[in-house]
Parts: structure tokens; C-alpha cells; sequence
């Protein structure tokens, strides 16, 4: 089959290789449409992994074969398969912290190779605690384009509800690339003030499309300031960085107010020291938290808002690439332009 190989070092290249076979309780999936995210893409500039490797999580596609044990799936089924899935019973599952369990930690796609999620590939295997309980499925007048948000917005909304905000809360959303815009279109669908914040004016001007109700330039003088001014002097209740630069942590730490909460999302590659104001965080009470990865908890939730277009995540979609167009694709997620916002591969 063809896929796109992991080699080393900013290097992933079209090859052919053999499709995955599967065993009891496991089943393979005809890839239809795999989204772009930043952790494979910081996984390819900076070899945060060994090679050889096929990456790409963010899939849905067809099942075309089920192994023994397999129950209530068939091949034909259209379904998202999730490629982390916690055992459930442990002492990190017990306190809902499932990207710390040590079954979720083990990667349960694969398109071969050490497994690595393998949506950048025709065809993936789906290993058996996944199928059992990691497959979603997909209602026809949904796309597999779509359908293949539903991790990233499981990873959004577990976000959210980790920063705690309530209706009529203000909150500032640092970066409004496509995963910024998932988190403006979910805060404004809880009832909360969304300022956004970009370099990019064609992405606020998206921002407040999708209900945004301040717009700020990241080269804005004072962003604290310019919260105070629109909080009668407080700062924002909270604030996400959905943005890798250690200095929006910075801004978003001195935009919050007196026991604000600030979210770190987009920093997920350990030992990326930031200097924090400790003063802030003990004697305002500012609370500085992170956020990493999907929570099964919300995987039907998730599902309601995706396939019934609570939100409508159609028009985060700029791009569309080949497997043979890999090193186009990810050129374009790692360097966007004015114009674009999701990438995807079409196997």
C-alpha cells in the first residue's frame, strides 16, 4: 500500500509498504481523511522520535476487515478510530487523568512500523482495546473530512472544561489557527466572551465569524491592557495559549485577572522552560494549568456537537493533499499563510 514514511529528521517521503494484518479483536481501516496536527509536526522537525515511523491521528475511514472477536462492527462500518485508548482501572484512570495511563501511553493504531497512529497510509490496524472501545461511528451525512475532527475537539473541550470557565466569563484565545477557532466556536457555544488574539488578520477576522466579540493583534502594545479596558479594570477570567510561544504565556499570565486561570495547550514538547511570575501565581492567586490530549469521558459529547453541527467545523478546512504531496502538506501546516487553516491528507 502506499504511505508516507517518517525517516528522519524533517524527511517523510512516499513509500510502498505492506499492509497491516490483524489479529482477534482488531480490525483495518481504508483511511479516508487524516488531519495535519502539530504534535507529528514536532515530531518530524525536531526527531522527538525514532524512525522509521508513519504518523497521522486525526482519521476516519471505512472498515474493510474484522478479525475474530470482533463485536458490533462489520466491514462497510464509516468510523473515527481513536488511536489512544486508557485501560480504565488504574491508579491514573481512577482520577480521570487518561493520557497518564499506561495502556494510553501505548499508541493502538498503526500502518506498521513502531505504531505511531498511521493515518498518513491507505490502510491502518486498529488493535483490540481500540475497536472495543475506541471506534466511533460516523452518520452518513457527516464526511470523513469532518468526521475526522473528533479527536481534536475531544482534545479542545477536555481543555475547557479543565480552565473551568462559566457563562458570561471573559476569556482570551491566544492563536486562531484552526485549533483556536475550535476553541473560540466551543466557548462561545458555552456562553462565553471570546477575545481573540492573532498576528494574522485574515485568522481574527475568522475569529469573529465564528462569534469572537474582541479582536486583538498579537503586536498589540499592552494585552494586559487592553483586557483591563474591557473588564472594567479586571483582566479575563481565563486564558488559553493555543499558540507554541513561550512568550504568549507571558502575555496570557499578566491578561488574566486576580485568580484568573491560564491554559497551556500548545506546548507539548517536554523541557520548553518559560519564566513565570511566581509573585502572580501566590500572591494573585493566578493559576497557570495544562491541558494534553483527548478524554474519553467525552467522546459521546464530542460526537453530539460534531455530527449535529453544533459546531461547524466545514469551513476550517483550506487544504487538501495527496500522500505523494506529504512534504507539501506538512511544509504548509508548519508554515501557514493567510489563507490557510486546516490541513488534510487524502489517502
Amino acid at each position: 500500500m502506499r504511505a508516507a514514511v517518517y525517516r528522519g529528521v524533517n524527511d517523510v517521503r512516499p513509500e510502498r509498504i505492506p499492509v497491516p494484518s490483524i489479529g482477534p479483536g482488531e480490525a483495518l481501516m481504508r483511511v479516508a481523511a487524516c488531519g495535519v496536527c502539530g504534535t507529528d509536526l514536532k515530531k518530524v522537525a525536531h526527531g522527538l522520535v525514532p524512525p522509521p515511523r508513519v504518523f497521522g491521528h486525526e482519521m476516519a475511514g471505512t472498515l474493510v476487515r474484522v478479525g475474530p472477536d470482533v463485536q458490533g462492527w462489520k466491514a462497510g462500518d464509516r468510523v473515527v478510530a481513536h488511536h489512544h485508548v486508557p485501560c480504565g482501572a488504574c491508579f491514573y484512570c481512577a482520577r480521570r487523568l487518561y493520557a497518564h495511563c499506561p495502556l494510553y501511553k501505548r499508541t493502538a493504531t498503526t500502518a506498521g512500523f513502531e505504531p505511531a497512529g498511521g493515518g498518513f497510509a491507505e490502510y491502518v490496524r486498529i488493535m483490540d482495546w481500540a475497536v472495543a472501545r475506541g471506534l466511533v461511528r460516523i452518520p452518513e451525512h457527516i464526511s470523513f473530512e469532518e468526521a475526522a475532527f473528533l479527536e481534536p475537539l475531544n482534545t479542545c473541550l477536555k481543555a475547557v472544561r479543565r480552565l473551568g470557565t462559566a457563562e458570561g466569563d471573559t476569556v482570551l484565545v491566544l492563536g486562531q489557527g484552526q485549533i483556536g477557532l475550535l476553541f473560540t466556536m466551543l466557548l462561545v457555544r458555552f456562553g462565553v466572551r471570546v477575545v481573540a488574539c492573532d498576528r494574522m488578520p485574515s485568522r481574527l477576522r475568522r475569529a469573529e465569524e465564528r462569534g469572537a466579540e474582541t479582536l486583538l493583534a498579537g503586536a498589540e502594545q499592552s494585552l494586559a491592557q487592553a483586557l483591563r479596558d474591557r473588564t472594567e479594570g479586571r483582566g479575563a477570567d481565563g486564558a488559553i495559549v493555543a499558540a507554541p510561544d513561550s512568550r504568549a504565556v507571558t502575555d496570557a499570565m499578566q491578561a488574566v485577572r486576580p485568580g484568573g486561570r491560564v491554559l497551556l495547550f500548545a506546548h507539548t514538547r517536554l523541557q520548553d522552560p518559560v519564566e513565570v511570575d511566581a509573585g502572580a501565581v501566590c500572591m494573585l492567586e493566578k493559576d497557570l494549568i495544562g491541558s494534553y490530549s483527548a478524554d474519553v469521558e467525552s467522546q459521546e459529547e464530542c460526537a453530539r456537537i460534531l455530527f449535529r453541527r453544533e459546531i461547524d467545523v466545514r469551513g476550517l478546512i483550506t487544504h487538501r493533499f495527496s500522500l505523494e504531496q506529504i512534504q507539501e502538506a506538512i511544509r504548509l501546516a508548519s508554515s501557514p499563510t493567510d489563507d490557510s487553516l486546516k490541513v488534510m491528507v487524502i489517502p
